[in-house]
Order: structure tokens, then C-alpha cells, then sequence
């Protein structure tokens, strides 16, 4: 498992600004007429408009779009009762996931109650405030009554997903498990391990589905109905049967479910359930029974995990948020039964469909197919928002909690995909596929403490095998310092090799003797950690090179472009910034290499570019930038960026592709379809911006990255013939792990280079 280093939780939380959400507003505010349109007197039309319809409040307020996440701090993930203050943190970061996942925003409320009713009359006081309402980490049996009540008090929807979502999540991946082994849910024996509000939540869900025979158990012993210490909703579960032990009731069992604790199930108790048991050990962070025991123990099981480093992860994020997204869209009045069993289907069908090619990159796993280790989608599947929430819209609708009818379908899904832009995502995905098969990646510049910080990172995580060039001494000097654990990380000390840098020199001097490099000048340069890391990556000793921290961009591709050279059938190298911004990713280029390139020049990077996004599993849609729109300004800089364009769709017929034109003008279809309507990019407006310079490029991504509210990814080194990037001189910590997760898949998909 990723290893949590104690200060480095501390510091991601109180880095200014403390904690992980913050209010934006989303109107103009920079005016007095902004201000008094937004508070007094303005404010009032909409104040009295609401009054004599409450129902607008969803029109001129951002209700529809806010859930309240709400806890007592009564059960917090594994901490137990550690009280409201303390479990604020947690409800931060369930809010960071509703916006992540479903565009949806959240106030996270900390309530300082722990008497039901009390706690009931709070949150039924916050109905004006909120579409929706999160219950999270409520201590059975008490969160039942919260939650009964508070469905029955209020008109907006309510769910505490320690229940329902566990519930929901399980009950799609049983019902296909059960479907590749054979069997139907109302035959089947269950015996669960726990009966707190996960446990009960997820029988309940089951009963619905069919379930008949279960036998459940918690700390005490089996649920039976001589008992007398136990909730209404545990009893509805309770047994008649003779079975006193975990052995017992497993003898002929076909599926096991764990809502309890770690180790609790013993190996040997596989060997007495039914043929192709199923197994789910939900318990976090380590199951009732590890997952490498269980399937050596039955071969034919099938088994299903909390843990995101085993197949089958019964994730909560795979719910709550388009759950929620679906059931505020109608503007539902409840999350009821037939919206929950609605959301089971979507995601047991989705699990069905072929997978796409963007969740294999991401997973590093091109054998995804629904079957014994894919039982549910994986948590980055873009297709979630779409199939979950537009499933839970409709049930709403057919079940009569709907306010809103939704009648347009496919609008409803451009709206869903709208919220939610890619970017999102991205990451994630590139992340996730660096992780599948982490590659050895060599920094030339290890005494500098972010690189260091990054390598520790990288390698904690899994994404990368770093490989560190620099005086050992002083970088032990900066791990002691900075408290940093590089266990794991290759230290070479270059200047200590003078073999392997005659060895390199050798090679450098027999690539470069045409080009004025003596084998006395090679072994100069091989002193410099550039060369020596760029020689490292030619003759395969790492799999990617990552440099430029402390050193201007020309001075450390040099080296690169010396030893390892560019691609076949390429002309120049090209660099490209990601924009991750709300409404979506945007790819700049060229923004570091080409100063003034000529328009066919200017052909080569078109081509580079619409390769290099596609492979972020985006469609480029490329506008060639200029200060004219289709020759409404004279001037050298227009002819160029118009030659370039006509040559390039000459090239690459098959690109979404347009110019010359200004870049307010490429960004903004609703411009297009007004004034160009004959336009390629009318439709969708641009994604991939080409830039007619260095120097425009770079002046647009680094005011966008200093005021204009986007993260700015890069430069993503493309055209070279094997793996090789330049950080942005002062890169932070999370620029190099990002830069480096790219490296890694770059480096994965060798051949087919950026």
C-alpha cells in the first residue's frame, strides 16, 4: 500500500490556504455595477421572484448544484468516535469527490450532536440551504434513526453512503459475479461477517434483489433471534438456525460478505464453501482475509476488495457522486429504492460493455472484459456519469420523486459531459497507467531537494523507479535535512564511474565524431549528468529522462538532441503545454523549442501536436492562431499562420483543423457559429491551440498559469526518439510527478512516441 509519510498529510492540509475546499464565485464581481447586481439592491428581484415561487430558488440560487456533507464525527472511516471537529477533514475531501466526479458542489457541516433527534432537528433546519444532503460517518444503530426520519421530514435527497453506497457498489458486482458462475441470487447461501450500517444497508439492498438464506455475524456471535441486544434492522436478519460458528455457517456457503474487520476469516473456511464461491472482504484498509491467501487457497474463487491493488475494488466513488448528480438534476424529492436499484443495473451493465481504450491506458490492463476480475467499471471510467446518474434521473422520474422531467435524453448527457470536462481525469488516467507498469526514469539534477521530494513520491506511489544522478554526500545531506525516505531509489554518483563514462564516452565520440566531438571532448562531457543520463537512456539502461529544474530549456535539450537524437520521419522536436481547466484540457504548442518557425515548419508541429493529444485520448480540435481572422488583417504573421494551415490540411486531411484566426475567436463556438459558421471548429470550438511563436505561446501559458485559473501541465517534450522531457526552470513537486507520469507512459508506449 502507498505509504503516508505523518508530516507530509499534516503539510498537504495546512498549506495556505488550510484545508481542501474554497468558496469561488461564479459571476462577474470587479464593477459597482457587479456589486450591486450581486448583493444590495440587485440582490432583491431575485429575493422576491423566490418568495412568490419558492421553486425558483433553483433558478436564481446554486441549490440545485449544492449537497451539504454532514457528519457527527460519530464513525470516521476507521477512527471511530473522534467527534465533529476531528472528522472535518474527512467531509472535506467527500466534498472534493462530489465536484471531482460529478461537477457538484458541497458545504461540508460538522455538527456537534449526538443525540438523534437532536441531530435530526439541525439538519431538517438546512433544507433551504441544500439540494441534497450527504449523511457520512454516523455510528449505527443510531445513523438508521437519523437517516428514517430525516427521508421522512425532508423533499430534497438524502443518502448516508457508509449505508447505500457500499450497498449499491456490492450489489452490482454480486449480481455479476453471480452471473459468471451460474448461479441466481435467490438460491444462493450468504454468510456476512459484520452487522453495523454497511453490513445491514447492503442486506437490505440484496433482499431486494432476491436474496433469501443469510446468516450474518458480528463481534458477538451470530445474529439469531435469541438475542436480545440488538437494533430493529439487525433483528430483521436474525437466524432460527442451529449455527452458533463462522465454520459452520461457511460449510456449503456460496458467498461470503465482510463488513467487519481484518483477518477474521480463516483460509481453511474456503475449502468448506460451494464450488466458485464468491468472496467480498470489504473491510479497509485490510480485508477479512488477504486477497493473494484467498485465491491460492480456491482457485475457482471469485473475490472482490476494498483495496484498489486487487481486481473487483467496491468503491463508493463509483456511486455517491452520480447518484447524487442524477437525483438533483431532477430536482428529486428522495433517493429511493427504485433510484438505488436503478444505479445496481447501470453500473452491472456498464461492466458488460467493451472497455474503453482510455480506461485500459489509465489501468495499464488491455485484458479488461466483464468475468471473474471485472466485475464492476473502474472508478475512472468517463462512461460513469453519463450511465449512473442519467439511470437514477430516469428511475426518479418513473418512481414520481422528480420535480424536473427531463424529456431530451442526449441534451441531458451533453450537460452531464459539460459539467464534468475531461481534465478531470486526465491525470488520473496517465497516473494510473505510470502505476500499471512503472518504468526506470533517470534525473540528472538529484541534489536539489524537489527532485529528491519527487523521487520519494514517485516511488512511494508506484509510478516510477527513479534513478538519481548527483554527489551522494550531499544528497544524503538533503534527505537528512528534509526528513525524506529514498529507500528504494538508485543513487550514482557519476563522477565515481569512470568506467561506465569511458564506456559512454566511447559511444558519444563514435555518434558525434562527424559532428566535431573528439573522444577527449566526450570525455569532458561525460562529466556533465546531462550526458551521462542521456547516454544511460540510449543504451537502455532506463526507460526515460527527465531534466531542466535548474537549467534554462536550450541548455538542457542540447545534450539530449546530441545523444539521443529525434524520431524517424521527424523534422524537429516540438514542446506543448497541457491547460487543465474547468471547462475542459487545452493543449498549447509550440510554446519552448521553435522560436520562429516558417509555415512549414510550423506543418510539423500541426502534425506532432494532433499526435501528442490524442495521446491524452483527446480529439484534437486545432486552431492555428494569429491576430486576424481568415485574412481580416494584413501582415506577415496572418500570411504565415494562413499558409501554415492550408498546408497542413493538406497534409492531415483527417484533422479538425482551421485558421488563421484569433484566439478568443478558436476558444468560443458560440463566435464561430455567429460570424464563421463555415468553420471546422464551429461545432466544438478549438482544444489544441498553435501558436505562429515561441514567444506568444509562452507569454499565453504562463499568465493562464499565474492569474488565469488553470493548472498548466509541461512542456511535454514531443518528437524525440525515445523518452525524453524538460521540467519548466523552478518546476514544483507536482509538476515533476506529473512530468514523470507522463515520461513513464511515454516510455511504455515506446514506438508509437510522442
Amino acid at each position: 500500500m502507498l505509504k503516508i509519510n505523518k508530516q507530509e498529510a499534516l503539510d498537504y492540509h495546512s498549506q495556505s490556504p488550510a484545508g481542501k475546499i474554497e468558496v469561488v464565485p461564479t459571476k462577474p464581481v470587479s464593477t459597482q455595477l457587479d456589486l450591486a447586481l450581486a448583493y444590495s439592491p440587485g440582490v432583491a428581484e431575485p429575493c422576491l421572484a423566490i418568495a412568490a415561487n419558492p421553486d425558483d430558488v433553483y433558478k436564481y440560487t446554486a441549490k440545485g448544484n449544492l449537497v451539504g456533507v454532514i457528519s457527527n464525527g460519530t464513525a470516521v472511516l476507521g477512527l471511530g468516535n473522534i467527534g465533529p471537529a476531528a472528522s472535518k477533514p474527512v467531509m472535506e475531501g467527500k466534498g472534493v469527490l462530489f465536484k471531482k466526479f460529478a461537477g457538484i458542489d458541497c458545504f461540508d457541516i460538522e455538527i456537534d450532536a449526538t443525540d438523534p433527534d437532536e441531530f435530526i432537528r439541525i439538519v431538517k433546519s438546512l433544507e433551504p440551504t441544500f439540494g441534497g444532503i450527504n449523511l457520512e460517518d454516523i455510528k449505527a444503530p443510531e445513523c438508521f434513526v437519523i437517516e428514517k426520519a430525516l427521508r421522512e421530514q425532508m423533499n430534497i435527497p438524502l443518502m448516508h453512503d457508509d449505508q447505500h453506497g457500499t450497498a449499491i457498489i456490492s450489489s452490482a458486482a454480486l449480481l455479476n459475479a453471480l452471473e459468471v458462475v451460474g448461479k441466481r441470487i435467490e438460491d444462493i447461501r450468504l454468510v456476512v461477517s459484520g452487522a453495523g450500517a454497511a453490513a445491514i444497508s447492503c442486506l437490505r439492498l440484496y433482499r431486494e434483489l432476491g436474496l433469501r438464506h443469510v446468516i450474518v455475524f458480528d463481534k458477538d456471535g451470530v445474529i439469531n433471534k435469541q438475542r436480545t441486544d440488538l437494533a430493529e434492522l439487525q433483528m430483521q436478519f436474525a437466524t432460527d438456525s442451529p449455527i452458533t460458528t463462522l465454520a459452520e455457517a461457511m460449510r456449503g456457503a456460496d458467498v461470503f460478505l465482510g463488513l467487519s474487520a481484518a483477518n477474521v476469516l480463516p483460509a481453511e473456511l474456503l475449502l468448506l464453501m460451494a464450488d466458485n464461491p464468491i468472496v467480498f472482504a470489504l473491510a479497509n484498509p485490510n480485508p477479512e482475509i488477504a486477497y493473494d491467501v484467498a485465491m491460492a487457497t480456491r482457485p475457482d474463487l471469485i473475490m472482490a476488495t476494498g483495496r484498489s491493488d486487487h481486481p473487483n475494488q467496491v468503491n463508493n466513488v463509483l456511486g455517491f457522486p452520480y447518484i447524487f448528480r442524477g437525483a438533483l438534476d431532477v430536482r428529486a424529492t428522495e433517493i429511493n429504492e427504485a433510484m438505488k436499484l436503478a444505479a445496481v443495473q447501470a453500473l452491472a451493465e456498464l461492466a458488460k460493455e467493451p472497455v474503453p481504450e482510455m480506461v485500459n491506458k489509465a489501468y495499464g490492463d488491455n485484458t479488461l472484459a466483464f468475468g471473474r476480475t471485472y466485475l464492476i467499471p473502474k472508478p475512472l471510467d468517463p462512461r460513469l456519469i453519463i450511465t449512473v446518474s442519467t439511470a437514477v434521473a430516469k428511475a426518479a422520474i418513473e418512481s414520481g420523486s422528480a420535480r424536473r422531467v427531463i424529456t431530451d435524453w442526449f441534451a441531458y448527457e451533453d450537460e452531464l459531459r459539460s459539467r464534468l470536462g475531461v481534465n478531470q481525469k486526465l491525470m488520473n488516467r496517465i497516473t494510473s497507467a505510470a502505476k500499471a507498469n512503472p518504468k526506470r526514469v533517470v534525473f540528472p539534477e538529484a541534489d536539489n531537494y524537489k527532485i529528491l521530494k519527487a523521487a520519494q513520491i514517485l516511488h512511494d506511489e508506484g509510478i516510477a523507479r527513479p534513478v538519481l544522478l548527483g554527489n551522494r554526500e550531499k544528497i544524503d545531506a538533503i534527505v537528512r535535512a528534509n526528513s525524506l525516505d529514498l529507500e528504494g531509489c538508485e543513487i550514482i554518483d557519476i563522477l565515481k564511474e569512470d568506467a561506465k563514462r569511458e564506456e559512454y564516452a566511447a559511444l558519444l565520440f563514435e555518434k558525434r565524431q562527424r559532428r566535431g566531438i573528439t573522444l577527449y571532448e566526450g570525455r569532458r562531457l561525460l562529466r556533465e549528468r546531462n550526458y551521462y543520463g542521456s547516454m544511460m537512456l540510449e543504451t537502455g539502461e532506463v526507460d526515460a529522462f527527465i531534466t531542466g529544474l535548474t537549467k534554462d530549456y536550450g541548455k538542457s535539450i542540447v545534450p539530449s538532441l546530441q545523444v539521443i537524437g529525434v524520431e524517424d520521419g521527424v523534422q524537429r522536436v516540438a514542446g506543448m503545454y497541457i491547460i487543465q481547466h474547468k471547462k475542459g484540457p487545452y493543449f498549447f504548442a509550440d510554446t519552448t523549442v521553435n522560436i520562429d518557425p516558417t509555415a512549414e515548419e510550423m506543418v510539423d508541429i500541426i502534425g506532432l501536436t494532433a499526435r501528442a493529444v490524442r495521446f491524452f485520448d483527446a480529439e484534437p480540435r486545432i486552431a492555428v492562431l494569429s491576430y486576424s481572422n481568415f485574412g481580416s488583417n494584413a501582415g506577415e504573421l496572418p500570411s504565415k499562420a494562413r499558409k501554415a494551415t492550408e498546408l497542413a490540411k493538406q497534409r492531415y486531411p483527417d484533422l479538425i483543423l482551421d485558421g488563421e484566426m484569433q484566439a478568443n475567436t478558436a476558444l468560443s463556438p458560440q463566435l464561430l457559429r455567429e460570424h464563421y459558421p463555415f468553420s471546422e471548429l464551429a461545432e466544438k470550438g478549438a482544444n489544441t491551440l498553435i501558436f505562429p511563436n515561441v514567444v506568444s505561446g509562452n507569454i499565453a501559458y504562463k499568465v493562464l498559469q499565474e492569474i488565469g485559473g488553470a493548472e498548466v501541465i509541461g512542456p511535454v517534450l514531443m518528437g524525440m526518439r525515445k523518452p525524453v522531457h524538460i521540467l519548466q526552470l523552478g518546476a514544483t513537486v507536482r509538476d515533476i510527478v506529473n512530468m514523470t507520469a507522463i515520461a513513464v507512459v511515454d516510455a511504455q508506449t515506446y514506438g508509437r512516441a510522442l
